[in-house]
């Protein structure tokens, strides 16, 4: 009995770690569009846009500075998708390229708020809730979005989407750990399963 409890015990630890360390259990929501038509199996090499290889979007405060966060953010971007093309079969191109990839970050806040009866159906009479709406729960939300874009020829290929809620408290080391698991949920999806 007892070396049933312990096996059990071994498999309740196993299967909490697997759970733990599950690919789509990021804090990054992943998701990707391509083109259907598209055979990915050609593609043996990448380099960034040399036109430019990212643009950055801030749209939190009149102070922001995009040219800044661009400094701390492509360095962090250029190596995390660097390290993970190659495990996908993409080596970079020193020379003219099969994909180029250009990326965009775009930093925003929104905000949740409920109001008191706003899950109450109208008066029908009026078609307006039977007392004033108050609100009784607002969050500001930071969010940042890493777009990946590959482009063949001129037509995009495909295109990655990661989006974060960013901690304005978190210090620059897991900011860019943020960063580094977006492009990683990313680029693991692709070559996209058709």
């Amino acid at each position: 009995m007892r070396r049933l409890q312990g096996l059990l015990t071994v498999l309740a630890i196993a299967v909490g770690v697997g759970v733990a360390v599950q690919p789509g259990d990021a804090a990054v929501k992943a998701r990707v569009d391509y083109d259907k038509t598209f055979d990915f199996t050609k593609l043996k090499t990448w380099s960034w846009n040399p036109a430019g290889a990212g643009q950055v979007v801030v749209g939190r405060t009149k102070d922001d500075n995009p040219e800044l966060v661009k400094q701390r953010a492509e360095p962090i971007i250029f190596d995390a998708v660097g390290k993970e093309l190659p495990r996908r079969g993409l080596t970079q191109a020193t020379g003219t390229a099969d994909a180029t990839l250009m990326y965009y970050l775009l930093l925003t806040v929104s905000s949740s708020g409920q109001t008191l009866g706003q899950f109450l159906p109208s008066v029908a009479q009026w078609g307006v809730p039977p007392f004033a709406p108050n609100t009784t729960s607002l969050e500001v939300i930071e969010q940042g979005s890493l777009v990946i874009d590959m482009v063949v020829n001129g037509k995009p290929v495909w295109r990655g989407i990661g989006e974060a809620k960013i901690n304005l408290d978190d210090d620059q080391k897991k900011r860019e750990a943020l960063l580094r698991d977006g492009v990683r949920e990313l680029i693991r999806r692709f070559p996209p399963k058709k």
